[in-house]
């Protein structure tokens, strides 16, 4: 929206408010700026206010424009809900790497942490298990996930970019890049202290056991086991997997399938809203069975487009930001607002029921993926309440006309246009 038009509707909002007989406080002094004392860069009036003089690390501080010159409606502090994989440390192996960043690293992401992993072709996530819930999306190549549910079940299946696949806490499970490039993908584990470099391990707890356990449970001599690596595995580089159908048959298990498939194709699934501003695809436990800990969204911002005035009233909101870039505004009570920028691989965080909104300032779609710690998600759009809210009740708040009322979207488009 221009200056022009923004001074327009002020007028219209203020006449309308009159002639309801409703005091009209917005001013044009204050309209967009309506903070007391005055906060932004606009209200510097002498030339020294605005400098800047100290120690600077350009490279670092041009990323975030909104730090550096936060909107005027920006007010007062608030935790810091920007993070990223792009600064955090690569622990690599024979095999690929992996990358963390936990409630250590990010203060505020207090119910998901993530990791960022790479497996070359044929590299190999060794066998283990998790005390949490391990929600993940491919972000490139193909990969090949084996997990066994409590009943001895076993599933077998090969994931491609945009699949997602979930580990119910506890059940064993491994990964393995496929192809001529492996596999990427991002993990969000449903705890923000979970680090994926301190996991249950096969390779550990068959090295800490002592030899005559190790005969009597597998029914072997002890001295089957004395080739066994002493160092975990963690990471490694294995051999051409085979064929997925051979692998399914050789773990089939006499009770059959799991009840639910562990694996989801989020990415080629049908938007659960699209407009001319984007999309947004959800996958929770009303379509993906088994992820009954993690719902998720698909998120897709066209240039120049914003993901409406919103929030979610069930659980904290992770983001994932895989393509684009745009700026995110968090409101909380106080009143509090603050504005940061985000780039392919950052990540941001919003508290349950915190107001937001997300504007793409780029030339490239956004897409990025939200994760809540629930079963499903939900959400409330400002407008969608403000147009299901008695009219009279919504123009004495605000001030405006019933005319600009109807104007206002009453279908929760989730991502507007441009």
């Amino acid at each position: 929206m221009t200056d022009l038009s923004r001074r327009k509707m002020l007028v219209g909002a203020a006449a309308g408010a009159a002639a309801l007989g409703v005091a009209a406080t917005a001013k044009a002094a204050t309209f967009g700026n309506p903070d007391r004392p005055p906060e932004g860069r606009v209200n510097a009036k002498s030339p020294t206010s605005l400098d800047d003089p100290g120690p600077q690390n350009p490279t670092l501080a041009n990323e975030f424009p909104d730090f550096q010159n936060p909107p005027a409606t920006d007010i007062n502090g608030m935790d810091l809900f920007w993070a990223s994989f792009n600064n955090a440390h690569k622990r690599y192996q024979n095999g690929g790497w992996a990358r963390e960043v936990t409630q250590n690293d990010f203060a505020i992401s207090e119910d998901i942490s993530g990791v960022n992993m790479r497996l070359s072709q044929n590299g190999i996530r060794e066998m283990h298990w998790h005390q949490q819930a391990e929600w993940a999306i491919m972000l490139e190549g193909e990969c090949r996930i084996t997990i066994l549910d409590e009943q001895g079940r076993c599933q077998v299946a090969d994931v491609k970019k945009g699949d997602l696949w979930y580990f119910p806490p506890g059940l064993p499970h491994s990964l393995q890049g496929l192809g001529p490039t492996g596999a990427e993908f991002m993990i969000a584990f449903d705890n923000g202290k979970a680090s994926e470099f301190n996991t249950l391990l096969v390779t550990d707890w068959i090295a800490h056991t002592p030899p005559e356990v190790l005969a009597a449970n597998f029914n072997v001599p002890q001295d089957a086991f004395k080739n066994i690596p002493t160092d975990n595995l963690w990471i490694f580089q294995g051999d051409d997997p085979g064929p997925l159908a051979a692998a399914q048959a050789a773990v089939k298990s006499p009770l059959g399938a799991p009840d639910f498939p562990f694996v989801f194709s989020l990415g080629s699934m049908k938007p659960f809203k699209e407009t001319r501003g984007g999309s947004v695809r959800i996958a929770d436990s009303r379509n993906f069975k088994v992820s009954t800990g993690i719902a998720a969204a698909m998120v897709t911002i066209k240039p120049g487009g914003l993901r409406e005035l919103h929030w979610h009233p069930n659980a904290d909101e992770w983001q994932y930001w895989i393509q684009g870039e745009g700026r995110m505004t968090v409101f909380d009570t106080g009143p509090k607002a603050a504005t940061a920028d985000f780039r392919a691989g950052d990540i941001g965080y919003v508290k349950k029921s915190l107001g937001h909104y997300i504007e793409n300032t780029g030339d490239t779609d956004i897409i990025m993926i939200e994760v809540f710690k629930a079963d499903h998600f939900a959400e409330v759009s400002l407008s969608d309440w403000l147009t299901h809210t008695p009219p009279k009740l919504v123009m004495e708040h605000l001030n405006i006309t019933e005319d600009v009322l109807k104007r206002f979207p009453n279908n929760r488009p989730d991502v507007l246009p441009a």
